[in-house]
């Protein structure tokens, strides 16, 4: 693992968790991009890491929990997390949007 800032993909597709990792591994150098289409091995790990997440690209909807749930879970070993996450989702509807506001995330991609 790199000493940089890695970057955390959780989307439930692995097709789509993974091609999310390939792209933004074009152009991120400083840290490793890791990929995740389980949340709960998502969560794990980032519980497990001391320091070095610095960007987590989450699926609104995951099998089992939201995306903001993840982030919450992860909360207070990341403060950071809600501010420093990209929400996506296939269809980004008002309420999605409002949860975003309403969680702090300002980043969401449709």
């Amino acid at each position: 693992m790199s000493e940089g800032l890695n970057v955390v993909v959780l989307d439930d597709d692995p097709g789509i968790s993974q091609v999310l990792k390939e792209l933004i591994e074009t152009f991120y150098t400083w840290g490793n991009v890791v990929a995740f289409s389980d949340a709960e091995k998502a969560i794990a790990w980032c519980l497990k890491r001391d320091v070095g997440l610095g960007i987590f690209v989450v699926d609104v909807f995951l099998k089992g929990m939201s995306g903001f749930f993840f982030l919450d879970t992860i909360e207070p070993k990341f403060p950071a997390a809600h501010e420093d996450a990209i929400i996506i989702s296939g269809k980004a509807s008002e309420d999605v949007v409002d949860m975003c506001l309403a969680s702090n995330v300002t980043y969401l991609l449709e």
